[in-house]
């Protein structure tokens, strides 16, 4: 019988964890070589959240080869997802899967009444009208089709994923799959009318501002403005020179941006300046 490896706590970390803060920030295992970060993670305790994984049995491996912590407080949880995400991508941390790699965004775009996928680096997502959903692959975006297909009864061959013949039902159809627009059993302008309605729900929102803003978080004593624009987290700096500053960097659309951002700006709750 295989005795499990008894976990024990990484006592080599203990000074490393002396001084942090309890304020919403941003914080990086380094490991050995070159100083290469091994996990980039943000929370709205930093203290709390640090001594988390010090705890966490799972993530061992990690723990042994760090050698020490740093962070950077924050304003507020959207200033910390903010630099969490730019700093992932920029820097590439072995243990961070899920937002390591920056990935070619997909969407859908409807033509002649029929879905398209389109790409970020054909047209910009941040300001084109009429774009659907954000994919990591083009077949990801005709898997999202596939499923409305199936929740709305809707024709394969008509979204143009399937060849049909002219009038005749298909085979969805045939086992009440399909509501059966493809053979006049319902007629293709209900069948549009149920296509476009599931699309809304994953419409994409253009940027809702003439040009960039800043963000205004405040936690006690540190303000920070967050500086977006088309989406795309700019930096966050303490005053408004410093944010017109900013504005002068390439803002292509940002895909993590968008989902972080896309609540708060359109709540009407958020302190914003236009810029």
């Amino acid at each position: 019988m295989i005795r499990a490896i008894e976990y024990e706590y990484p006592a080599h970390l203990r000074a490393a964890i002396a001084d942090l803060p309890t304020s919403p920030g941003v914080y990086t295992f380094h490991g050995v070589e070159g100083d290469l970060p091994l996990y980039i993670g943000k929370s709205v305790n930093l203290r709390n959240r640090v001594l988390s994984h010090l705890r966490t049995q799972e993530e061992a491996r990690m723990l042994r080869q760090t050698q020490r912590i740093t962070y950077i407080q924050c304003a507020g949880e959207i200033g910390a997802l903010l630099l969490e995400a730019s700093m992932i991508k920029q820097q590439q941390p072995l243990f961070n899967q899920k937002l390591r790699r920056t990935k070619q965004m997909c969407s859908l775009s409807v033509e002649d009444g029929r879905p398209t996928v389109v790409y970020s680096k054909d047209i910009n997502f941040a300001t084109h009208k009429n774009l659907y959903g954000l994919f990591a692959s083009r077949q990801a975006a005709l898997e999202k089709l596939r499923d409305m297909a199936d929740e709305q009864k809707l024709c394969l061959g008509l979204l143009g994923l399937e060849k049909i013949k002219t009038g005749q039902a298909c085979f969805r159809a045939m086992i009440n799959r399909c509501a059966g627009a493809c053979c006049a059993r319902e007629s293709q302008n209900e069948h549009q009318l149920r296509f476009i309605s599931a699309l809304n729900q994953i419409r994409i929102v253009c940027w809702p501002y003439p040009g960039a803003i800043g963000l205004i978080e405040r936690h006690e004593a540190m303000t920070q403005i967050h500086v977006v624009q088309n989406w795309c987290y700019l930096g966050s700096v303490s005053d408004k020179d410093q944010a017109r500053a900013l504005t002068t960097q390439a803002a292509g659309f940002d895909a993590d941006g968008y989902k972080i951002l896309c609540r708060p700006l359109l709540s009407g709750h958020t302190e914003i300046i236009e810029l």
